[in-house]
Parts: C-alpha cells; structure tokens; sequence
C-alpha cells in the first residue's frame, strides 16, 4: 500500500508540473493564429503600379541631375597645378636613382618652375602626392602604438611596432613603421622674387591632435638608426605639435594619394610664375613610386572631383530613361490591374 500511495504521489506530481509549464491546447492555438505569428499586423503595403514606377523614376530624376550639373560646375572651377618631380629632380648623370636617394653626401635641392594656369583664390592648397605607395597593407597599418602616442606615461609599450620598437635597448617614440617612414620633402615657394610663406597650422583633425597625439609626449630615440625611414622629428615639440606626422599616420585607403602640406594665401594670377625650391629627400625609387606637388583652390564641393557630379548625372539619366521607356510601355502596351479586394490582406479585412 505504501508503495502504491508514493507512485500516486508522483504521478499527480508530474501532471502537475506539466500543466503548470506547459499552456493548454487553446492557449497554443490562440497562440499561433494571433495577428503577430502570422504576420497580419497593419503595415504599409504599395502597390507598384506603372503611374507610381514612372512617377518615382522622374522624381529621382529631376534631383539627381541638378545636382550632377552643380557638382561638375564646382568641380570645374577649382583650378590646380600638378607638378611630377620624382624623375625631374635626379641629375641626367645618374644611373642608379635609389643610391642616389639614399646618399646623405649629395645634395637633393632641386629647383622647378610652375605657370599658374587660371586665377587662384586663395587660400591655395598645397599638397604632397605619391603614387604606388600602399598604406593600407595590413602589416604597415599595424605598425604602431596608440597608446604611447597619447600617454607619456606608456612611453615604453611597444607592442605591435615591429620592426621599429627600440634602438640600443631603449624604446622608440614615435614607434612603428608609419612614423618611420614619414614624408620629409620640403618645399618652399617664391612669386614675383617675393617668398610665399606657407600656412602649416591646422592641417591635420583636431581630433587626432586633441585625442590622438598627447601633448606631453615627445619624441625619443627616433631615426637613430643606420638606414633613415623619412622625416626627423623635433625632440623638443610634443607629438600633439607635430601635424607633418600627425598627417601622415592617418593612412590612405588607396596607392595614390594626397595629403596636405600647408596653405598659401595669396592670390595668384593666371600666367603668373612660380619658383619652388624643394628637397628630394623621400626615396619612393625603392618601389618604383612617383612624387608629385599639388597646388590647388577648393569651392564648396571641396577639391576637384569630377566622379561625384559624373554619378549624379548618370544615375538621374538613368531615371529619365526608364521613366521615359516605362510610359512608352505603358502607353502602346497597357495592361490592365489585377483587382485589390483578391489580395490576402484586404480579403481577410473584409471578412472574405
């Protein structure tokens, strides 16, 4: 009896535990035909019909090509002057380009005359710009160290900086490959035997300055080894200073690239000339890379960029075509619309 009393016991156990997690048959049911399951909550459901394609098409249309038409007037009247000096600047004699570039006996200045095309507003940009120079290989963008850029205090963590971490035992600040291999030509400008001075306050983000690049770090231990990367740092000025370096470690996406020198500002007339007098010190002949100075004005659409007001214009072309092939479609061939009452949703609402 005792037995059979404990597995009563039990059994009323487990049914009630079922019954307890487990809803009833009409709970479930009621479960899955509720409007939520079965995808019947009110919605926005359009109905394409040909006046609504054709309606869209000429809408999308009349925006984009005005915009295409704005954007490729802007991008026309920036003017710039683009000037390769990489081939230019070594001497006819001179067979071997990378012994010369990596020779610190021979002079590199290099003189080059630019004839200023259209006025130029300023303030005139000035940009430095290689090609084939890859900053978005994986193993050069890693190559540095945040945290030693924005922390004195870590000023000894060098991780992922290989191969430029220390030198003699002692840490390398900046560390890395990127701040190795800064840019170091210089150029200076001269217009009518009056010197340009060139503006190179403000030409990085503010944001890598003030987050970035701290202001009690300062370099050490940097380009002190027997090959030279680029461009040698002032011990004395902290990394939030520097902006040629801050400038260069925010790595391009793409081989070709530009990045911003300084500013002139002055007006330069068209048919003006102008006399730079640079340093060829950046070796780009190890990799067969190409050296370029750009002067350039800037309209509300920035730089010059012909490619923004090209898409608008075929994307709205586009529009205006399909619109136009849509009605002509529509107008030889019409078809007639199905009716909207046979629809799932509307005949459901009907109580069909």
């Amino acid at each position: 009896p005792m037995v059979l009393r404990i597995a009563e016991l039990t059994s009323f156990g487990a049914g009630a535990s079922a019954s307890t997690h487990q809803p009833s048959p009409a709970i479930q049911n009621h479960m899955l035909d509720s409007k939520f399951t079965q995808q019947e909550l009110p919605a926005c459901k359009p109905i394409l019909t040909p006046k609504w394609v054709i309606s869209v098409f000429l809408l999308v249309g009349v925006i984009f090509v005005p915009i295409g038409v704005a954007s490729l007037l802007a991008s026309n009247k920036v003017v710039e002057i683009v000037d390769r000096y990489d081939d230019a600047c070594v001497p006819s004699n001179v067979t071997n380009k990378l012994a010369y570039i990596q020779n610190s006996t021979i002079s590199k200045t290099c003189r080059r005359t630019l004839k200023v095309p259209k006025d130029m507003k300023q303030p005139i940009f000035v940009y430095y710009q290689l090609n084939n120079f890859y900053q978005n290989h994986r193993r050069y963008v890693k190559s540095r160290n945040d945290q030693q850029l924005r922390d004195a205090s870590k000023a000894n963590e060098t991780t992922l900086c290989d191969p430029e971490k220390t030198r003699d035992g002692m840490a390398i600040v900046p560390c890395g490959l990127i701040a190795w291999s800064t840019f170091n030509d210089t150029y200076t400008f001269q217009h009518n035997t009056n010197n340009l001075s060139i503006d190179k306050t403000d030409i990085s983000w503010k944001s890598d300055r003030d987050h970035k690049f701290g202001s009690d770090v300062f370099p050490k231990n940097f380009q002190k080894g027997p090959l030279i990367g680029g461009k040698t740092l002032n011990e004395s000025i902290p990394l939030s200073e520097q902006e040629d370096l801050i400038v260069w470690m925010r790595t391009a996406a793409l081989p070709t690239f530009r990045k911003l020198y300084g500013r002139i500002y002055v007006d330069l007339k068209e048919n003006d000339t102008i006399t730079v007098t640079l340093d060829n010190n950046y070796n780009t002949y190890s990799f067969d890379g190409k050296k370029s100075l750009v002067l350039s004005t800037s309209t509300w659409l920035g730089g010059k960029n012909d490619f923004l007001g090209l898409a608008y214009l075929t994307v709205g072309g586009l529009c205006f075509f399909l619109a136009f092939a849509f009605t002509l479609l529509y107008l030889i061939k019409p078809r007639k619309l199905g009716d909207n009452n046979y629809l799932s949703w509307n005949r459901n609402s009907a109580g069909h």
